[in-house]
């Protein structure tokens, strides 16, 4: 079925241990486009380690949203509408007579009670939608369980599920952290192969370790507001776990923007982090918001284009939305290449993106255009796109649209980049500014164009017939461009 945007529409309940969430996708893409998230907070599989069954106090509760959220969904005429419960529902004795009151009240809805391993599955899934060549090994912290998953260049291999949950984790230990450390420690000592994930990276998933990034962001006054792919060094990351277990609940909820109702479980959280970082020492700490919805929505709505590069596709859609000409794109790649010799496929594909996100500031008010392209850049929901990177295409596309250097928005970029790569975005925002007003933002006037080197000299070349886009404008730009990178220009004229 389709939605009021004439686009199908999908939706999914993940029914945990500590909360339900449901969203609502939008269209079938690449990377995931939630129009409607919401979770609630119910705690079902609190006291579960003591009396084997779901918290009854949070029972009616959990039916009065699930009906709530399957209103929402079937208003939103989602299809496929799914539910996954995890590690509480499958686990309590009274799971079945659970599930079936859930049935009553979500006639026709598909209800899935997932094992540990086709939880790890899901949620590894989720991260390579956004990290297609992962390596190494994710961590999914839900209430009620840990689900460890190794992946090796993109490919699952080994899975498993613990009592590891940070409600579980606080009933096992009684709310001792000390004991908590035990615990752990005894049952990551049974997964033999983490020993293969040593010196590797490891990808957090969940709210509950989400809740650490939260606070190492407020800590640390971070310049980008954003969890995902947030990346931390192992001593970073380690200092951190430590300052969360060693930190009253009082000092945390002075910071600015924390999430007060994980305040509760991130001690035991960090625990199991820090846990975690002594068994694999990794090499890098990647905290990821794609997960267990993300698998199932890549699995179920959008496998077709799941083998599609993630972060060309955004950019891509992006251009559809917001841009003029879906050819330019390509030719501005071949235009601005001679400009980057030698460079690697990462530096290589932010190239491209660059080129095909270049005209989304189209419509936007000229006052506010670059910075307004600036912000949407940096703070976009491409899924693949690491912070540095966001960095990279913000500043790069700012000064496609002749951004003031000295406005503070910048901040971000300056902070996020080192010297070479905040050059290199320099660059390559003055080549495309320069573009455009060669063109005028198409594909005929581009071609029969080409920048080369002569020597020492940045060349501008225009074949026979073409001079006539020559200006003023065209000789400036292209002179600022020459400045950037050190060189001479000139303009020439082939016969």
């Amino acid at each position: 079925m389709s939605g009021a945007s004439g686009q199908d529409r999908s939706a999914v309940i993940d029914l945990g241990s500590n909360s339900v969430r449901l969203v609502v996708f939008d269209g079938i893409s690449r990377n995931p486009v939630p129009i409607f998230n919401e979770k609630v907070v119910l705690r079902l599989g609190r006291g579960l380690n003591a009396t084997g069954r779901l918290n009854e106090e949070a029972v009616p509760m959990a039916m009065e949203v699930m009906a709530r959220f399957n209103a929402i969904a079937r208003g939103m005429d989602a299809s496929p509408f799914e539910v996954l419960a995890t590690a509480a529902v499958r686990d309590a004795t009274n799971g079945p007579e659970f599930v079936a009151g859930l049935r009553a009240r979500l006639p026709g809805v598909p209800i899935h009670i997932l094992s540990g391993e086709q939880e790890a599955d899901y949620s590894a899934t989720g991260v390579l939608c956004g990290i297609p060549d992962a390596d190494g090994l994710v961590a999914d912290i839900g209430g009620g369980s840990l689900e460890l998953i190794r992946l090796v260049g993109g490919q699952k291999l080994n899975a498993c599920t613990l009592p590891l949950g940070v409600i579980r984790l606080n009933d096992r230990a009684q709310g001792d952290l000390a004991q908590a450390r035990q615990v752990v420690d005894t049952d990551l000592s049974q997964i033999g192969w983490l020993d293969d994930v040593r010196g590797r990276s490891l990808y957090l998933v969940g709210g509950g370790f989400r809740a650490l990034a939260r606070l190492q962001i407020a800590r640390t006054s971070y310049p980008l507001n954003i969890v995902h792919l947030y990346e931390l060094g192992a001593e970073p990351a380690r200092e951190m776990a430590d300052w969360i277990i060693g930190s009253s609940r009082r000092a945390l909820e002075r910071l600015p923007g924390v999430p007060r109702k994980r305040l509760e479980d991130a001690p035991f959280a960090a625990t199991v982090l820090r846990r975690l970082i002594r068994r694999m020492q990794p090499a890098r700490l990647v905290f990821c918001v794609d997960g267990l919805r993300e698998g199932w929505y890549m699995r179920k709505v959008a496998a077709a284009v799941a083998d599609m590069d993630p972060q060309e596709a955004v950019a891509r859609e992006m251009c559809g939305r917001l841009g003029r000409s879906m050819t330019l794109p390509l030719r501005l790649a071949t235009w601005t290449a001679p400009l980057f010799p030698g460079e690697g496929d990462v530096a290589r594909r932010l190239r491209h993106a660059a080129c095909w996100m270049s005209d989304v500031g189209s419509y936007d008010h000229p006052e506010y255009r670059a910075e307004q392209t600036y912000l949407r850049i940096l703070r976009m929901q491409g899924v693949g796109f690491t912070h540095g990177a966001r960095a990279f295409l913000a500043l790069t596309l700012a000064v496609r649209y002749g951004v003031d250097m000295a406005t503070p928005c910048l901040e971000p970029s300056r902070l996020l980049l080192d010297e070479t790569q905040f050059a290199r975005a320099l660059v390559l925002g003055q080549a495309l500014r320069l573009a455009y007003s060669v063109s005028g933002g198409t594909d005929a006037l581009l071609r029969g164009t080409e920048l080369v080197f002569d020597g020492d000299q940045l060349v501008l070349r225009f074949a026979s017939g073409r001079a006539v886009v020559q200006g003023e404008s065209v000789r400036r730009r292209l002179d600022r461009l020459g400045s950037s990178l050190s060189v001479a220009t000139g303009i020439e004229e082939c016969a």
